[in-house]
């Protein structure tokens, strides 16, 4: 099997409940151990090779020839999150490409990338923890205000309201308010082996700082882009990876 894991229906209909009821759902022990261990022997040899700092790889040619990206291209794989996407949202995808992320957070670049409030593209997140520092604090835990808002007809709509909450003074004010209480998200502890599923178009979401002494590094499956097609939505793709990009070499920079 090339992909990660595979998804019955009975399974799939218990996940689109949960993300609907309490905004994510869990896979518990999903990954097989020697799964898991391959994913993290690649994080491995990625991650010497930007001297242990921050990098991100956007989509399938920068994952070229490794598990992540034979999943992504799965036909089997895709149908399982078809299905989900069907049985929790209530209609079909109107694109059925997955688009893979590598996120390492790590070393004091890493510390940037925290608290990085968002909405994804497209609708349905699929996030796969492969190391998560086993630390008291500062694991770089998952925050998320779950289906926050709905799936907006027009795409210009969209691009608004991400442009209002993904601009850094919002994140920072929201941070700010977050430690001090006012502000109460959700707060996920995630353990590697299991993958957790939310809506990531719908939910606004970030990770926590992580010890800059320890490695975060979590694999993305986004699925079924709402406004598939649109210019908006190139251009935001495009500027993603541009970001991702720039924080590479900033992340080189800073180690040199």
């Amino acid at each position: 099997m090339s992909h990660l894991f595979s998804l019955d229906d009975t399974t799939s209909s218990r996940l689109a409940v949960d993300m609907n009821d309490q905004g994510y759902a869990v896979l518990e022990k999903a990954l097989a151990p020697d799964v898991l261990q391959e994913l993290r022997t690649y994080v491995d040899e990625q991650a010497a090779r930007h001297n242990n700092q921050y990098f991100a790889y956007h989509g399938h040619g920068p994952l070229a020839g490794s598990r992540l990206a034979a999943t992504a291209m799965s036909a089997e794989f895709r149908q399982h999150l078809a299905r989900l996407h069907q049985q929790g949202h209530g209609r079909t995808a109107p694109s059925e490409q997955i688009f893979p992320v590598l996120r390492c957070v790590q070393g004091h670049s890493g510390l940037k990338e925290s608290n990085a409030f968002h909405f994804d593209a497209t609708l349905l997140t699929m996030l796969v923890p492969i190391f998560i520092p086993d630390t008291g604090k500062d694991r770089g835990d998952l925050v998320l205000f779950p289906n926050l808002r709905r799936v907006r007809g027009s795409v210009l709509v969209n691009a608004v309201e991400k442009a209002f909450y993904q601009n850094p003074l919002c994140r920072r004010l929201m941070g700010w308010c977050i430690e001090r209480g006012w502000l109460k998200p959700q707060l996920l502890r995630m353990v590697p082996g299991n993958v957790y599923f939310f809506w990531g178009y719908r939910s606004l979401h970030a990770n926590q700082p992580c010890n800059p002494a320890h490695r975060r590094a979590t694999a993305l499956f986004h699925y079924g882009d709402p406004h598939a097609g649109s210019l908006t939505t190139r251009l935001i793709l495009k500027l993603n990876q541009h970001r991702a990009r720039r924080a590479v070499a900033r992340s080189k920079t800073e180690a040199s």
